[in-house]
């Protein structure tokens, strides 16, 4: 039976990385404008790159929680594929096996004339003046705001196949990433965990809703589902 995880910020708050949208989010310290849009690259390269390295400085201290690990056992009962919001490696280093970042991956970087170049980091600081085979700057492998996101035709083949899809840690309020819970198909039961319930009343599935925060919440939910595979 096919398994759907479709995570958001949630997950990753209850490792303690800093979210965007909470009231004490990073966009109480930054503005878009300023760090996360292709202008403020080109305007501005050091601000961005060093508000990207900050961000994985960050991550290397932090670790999966009880979410991510509940999402990895599933593996052992079901098909399960993560499609996630989150740009962190959390879900990888929790052991889960197939994970589609819609948004991009922190620990990557790429070309900025090329996008297929792609390359992994060692650790936490790129260098302004980072460059690809090519010899073009490097810039974070992250999907800014205004920019088309690339693997949202795929997530959308990989959410209308589930027949199980549990929407976790997200406010569903970042589109169009916030649609795929549309795609899903009519007979998937769909499990909502998090303390808010997010906006799914025109969601025609039956949805079951945890209220509860994702570390507490998602392993809850991992017992129930491994009852009834």
């Amino acid at each position: 039976m096919k398994l759907v995880i479709f995570s958001g910020a949630g997950i990753s708050a209850d490792s303690g990385i800093s979210t965007f949208r909470d009231s004490d989010g990073l966009w109480e310290q930054y503005r878009i404008e300023d760090v996360c849009t292709p202008e403020a690259l080109a305007r501005d390269r050091e601000t961005v790159i060093h508000f990207y390295n900050m961000r994985r400085k960050e991550l290397l201290t932090k670790e999966p929680n009880p979410a991510h690990f509940a999402i990895k056992e599933l593996e052992q009962y079901y098909d399960v594929e993560v499609v996630t919001q989150n740009v962190d490696n959390l879900h990888e280093r929790a052991g889960s096996l197939k994970i589609l970042h819609l948004h991009g991956e922190l620990t990557k970087l790429r070309s900025t004339a090329d996008e297929s170049l792609i390359y992994s980091m060692d650790g936490w600081e790129q260098t302004l003046d980072a460059r690809c085979k090519k010899g073009a700057l490097l810039r974070p492998h992250i999907v800014f705001f205004g920019e088309a996101v690339p693997l949202m035709e795929q997530a959308v083949k990989i959410v209308s196949t589930a027949d199980i899809l549990v929407v976790v840690g997200t406010s569903l309020a970042v589109y169009p990433a916030a649609s795929l819970v549309h795609y899903a198909k009519p007979s998937a039961v769909i499990y909502v965990v998090d303390p808010k319930t997010p906006p799914i009343s025109g969601i025609r599935n039956r949805v079951e809703t945890i209220r509860m925060n994702a570390a507490q919440g998602m392993p809850l939910l991992a017992k129930q589902l491994i009852q009834l595979s």
